[in-house]
C-alpha cells in the first residue's frame, strides 16, 4: 500500500500552471512587484486592511499593488522588502 502525501498550496499551484501550459492556456502572470507585495503581507500574516494601517497607506494602495494595477515606489517598496525579509522587525514596530 502506498500513502499519498498531501500537496502543498505552492505545489498545487505549480501543478495547475503546468496543466494550463500543456493545454496551451495562459495562466495568471504576476509581476515582481505583485509578488513582493503579496509575500510581504503574508509574511506578517495580516489582512490587507491591517497591513495598510501598519504601512500608513490606504487599503486601495495595497489592493492595487497586489492586483498589479499600480507598483509600490520609494519608501513603500523598501518597507515591503523589510516586511518580506524581516517580518519580526515589522511586527515589533506594529506593537
Amino acid at each position: 500500500m502506498t500513502r499519498k502525501k498531501k500537496m502543498s498550496a505552492e505545489g498545487a499551484e505549480l501543478l495547475k500552471a503546468v496543466k494550463q501550459m500543456k493545454a496551451k492556456k495562459k495562466g495568471r502572470v504576476y509581476t515582481p512587484e505583485q509578488i513582493l507585495a503579496i509575500a510581504a503581507r503574508q509574511s506578517v500574516n495580516l489582512t490587507q486592511k491591517e497591513f495598510a494601517n501598519l504601512l500608513n497607506v490606504s487599503v486601495d494602495s495595497v489592493q492595487d499593488w497586489e492586483q498589479g494595477r499600480r507598483s509600490p515606489r520609494g519608501a513603500a517598496k523598501t518597507l515591503l522588502r523589510v516586511a518580506k525579509q524581516h517580518p519580526k522587525v515589522l511586527e515589533k514596530i506594529a506593537s
